[in-house]
Order: C-alpha cells, then sequence, then structure tokens
C-alpha cells in the first residue's frame, strides 16, 4: 500500500513537473517574443505601458479560439459521423470570423497607440518572430 502511494506521488509530481516545465517554455517564448516585437517596433516607454496589455489580452483571445478548434481536431476523425465532421467544419469557419472580429476590435486600439507605422512594423515582426521559431525548431531536428 506504501509503496502503491509512493508510486501515485511520484507520477503527481511528475506530471506537475512536466507541466511546469511546460508553462516555463511558454513564458520563455512569449518573453523572448516581447523582447524582439520590442527591438523591432523600437516602442517608447509610454507606448509599451499602454500597448502591452492591449496586446496581450488580443493574443489571449485568438489563442482561446485556436485552442477551441484544436481541440475538436483531436477527435478520432476516422470515426466521425458525416454530422460530427460538418460542426467541425462550421466551428472551423466560425474560428476564423472570430479571429478576423478580434483583429478588427484590437487592431484599431493598438494603432492608436503605436501609430499606424509601427501597426505595420508589428504585423512584420511578428511574422519574422514566427518564421525565427521555424527555423529554430527545425535546426534543432537536424
Amino acid at each position: 500500500m506504501i509503496q502503491f502511494i509512493k508510486i501515485n506521488l511520484f507520477l503527481i509530481l511528475f506530471i506537475q513537473f512536466g507541466a511546469l516545465h511546460a508553462q516555463k517554455q511558454k513564458d520563455k517564448v512569449a518573453e523572448l517574443k516581447n523582447n524582439f516585437i520590442s527591438e523591432k517596433i523600437k516602442l517608447t516607454s509610454a507606448e509599451a505601458d499602454k500597448f502591452w496589455p492591449v496586446y496581450n489580452d488580443y493574443n489571449n483571445k485568438l489563442k482561446g479560439v485556436k485552442r477551441n478548434l484544436r481541440r475538436s481536431y483531436k477527435k478520432d476523425i476516422d470515426n466521425l459521423s458525416e454530422k460530427e465532421a460538418e460542426d467541425i467544419y462550421l466551428l472551423e469557419l466560425k474560428s476564423k470570423q472570430l479571429e478576423t472580429d478580434i483583429h478588427n476590435e484590437y487592431a484599431f486600439t493598438i494603432k492608436t497607440i503605436i501609430g499606424s507605422k509601427k501597426f505595420i512594423k508589428l504585423r512584420v515582426a511578428e511574422e519574422e518572430f514566427r518564421l525565427e521559431v521555424i527555423k529554430n525548431i527545425k535546426e534543432k531536428n537536424e
């Protein structure tokens, strides 16, 4: 019985450590992204104070929409009924519309805070960061 408890305790700690490690990795990537963007668009401290809370809220909402869609794709696709597949298809369309709505909701506010030129630089910096992450992943896997 004590051995069973020790094994369960070990498994719980192992799972929590894994989740903690994954969260630390996500936090590290988010910090790198924020630093990358700050460097590329050269935010003033006044802009940064207003920009980051809005930008982070924007990204959190987008992540929520994408997470919801990804969960639907984790189902056993080969055994879906036509109705279930149709529901996932409609969810994808709705998700794309929600992403557009979120972008439209926040784009004006972000542009008001940092200006049009820095807004365009922001979009370029986001894409450059994404490509840099992909490049680093490929290099690690080679």
